[in-house]
């Protein structure tokens, strides 16, 4: 039970964010981790099968009501009970970090817009979403909300589409947890090589999506790697998303000899081995409103390959390598990493010292200054 918080509180829903977390739920959990740290008055509400999560980082914690595990409950939750939650806890502030808001209440709202793909990608989302997620990135900027982006590439586009007021907008470069993204020791990279059977491998990770190309990677993958005697596997780990076109094309491949595989999801654990331990971590990705996994390949001690869209050289800068979106594009700066070992070293290490200019600890900052705590 939670005593009568004094103000100001912030109260954190983060019941939008998927069981398999992705990187809007790795967000919100490393925000509230800091804010913990920083003994900040903070109050997460999450769905029933998030509470031993959000208990072990020690936050105040309210469970939701069990069906908000559906969307349309969920969402009726969120513009009732959500606000009826902020009165009883006497919370100053409601953040909600995915898009969407209650829109009946007088607390202080802050909320996260992670990109503006809607935009720019239209025709990698449903039609479903694109009106959905619009509606709330207007809305938010018609009702002078504070925003909260992740990528000053973000805050442009933001303004860009829906001529918000800049002093509105606050940009928060993600960060990377180095205590789980760091440089793997080389014991952990031969275990997780033997445990798939691999030798050397590309790897990928991120949600399965259209927008992340990976079908183009595919391809770019089989024009550089045809004429090698000993290829690379391609290991793609992320959560299943709505991309049906990358199993036809992982059963193409395989057919004529090459080995690629959707590993799903892959914990936490096992990612610095994953992606330090890749030949290239490749993330050719058409738009992102940050780029998280280049962030915590880069931490990993990785060679990057990413393209140049949106805010992605945001978080590479000078220290990964760019490729346009094609798959010719992609097999030929694949070729070009695969047969110079040299850079792909120089580029592991450009990584690490970049990576640690982003931290979690700079993104609550900026929160923090939002919130008013």
């Amino acid at each position: 039970m939670i005593n009568a918080p004094v103000p100001p509180l912030v109260l954190v829903d983060a019941t939008a964010i998927s069981a398999q977390r992705g990187g809007v739920g790795r967000y919100v959990e490393e925000l509230v981790h800091e804010s913990v740290l920083a003994d900040l008055s903070v109050v997460v509400v999450c769905q029933p099968r998030d509470e031993k999560a959000f208990a072990d980082l020690h936050c105040d914690l309210v469970i939701a009501p069990r069906r908000t595990h559906t969307v349309f409950v969920r969402f009726l939750w969120e513009q009732l009970g959500l606000p009826s939650l902020a009165r009883r806890l006497r919370a100053t502030t409601i953040h909600s970090p995915h898009y969407t808001f209650p829109f009946l209440t007088r607390r202080h709202r802050v909320v996260t817009i992670h990109d503006l793909t809607f935009w720019t990608h239209p025709d990698r989302h449903s039609a479903v979403k694109r009106i959905f997620f619009k509606f709330w990135i207007r809305a938010s900027a018609r009702m002078g909300i504070d925003v909260i982006v992740p990528s000053a590439a973000t805050s442009t586009e933001y303004q860009r589409v829906t001529g918000a007021n800049e002093n509105h907008i606050t940009v928060a470069h993600h960060g990377v947890d180095r205590d789980t993204f760091h440089p793997p020791v080389p014991g952990a990279v031969s275990t997780f090589a033997r445990a798939h059977g691999v030798e050397s491998w590309i790897a990928f990770l991120g949600t399965i999506e259209p927008r992340k190309n990976v079908v183009p990677l595919i391809e770019g993958f089989k024009l550089a790697t045809r004429d090698m005697a000993e290829r690379p596997s391609l290991l793609l780990a992320g959560a299943p998303g709505w991309d049906d076109a990358v199993v036809s094309a992982i059963a193409r491949a395989v057919d004529i000899g090459y080995d690629v595989r959707h590993l799903g999801y892959t914990p936490l654990a096992d990612l610095p081995a994953f992606l330090g331990g890749a030949t290239v971590v490749a993330y050719p990705s058409e738009g992102e409103g940050f780029g998280l996994p280049v962030l915590e390949a880069m931490s990993c001690g990785a060679p990057v390959l990413t393209s140049r869209s949106l805010a992605l050289p945001e978080v590479g800068g000078d220290a990964v390598a760019y490729s346009d979106t094609t798959p010719e594009g992609i097999g030929r700066a694949l070729t070009d990493l695969l047969a110079d070992p040299i850079r792909r070293n120089a580029l592991g290490t450009a990584a690490v010292k970049r990576a640690a200019r982003f931290t979690w600890a700079a993104c609550l900052a900026a929160h923090r200054a939002v919130w008013g705590i």
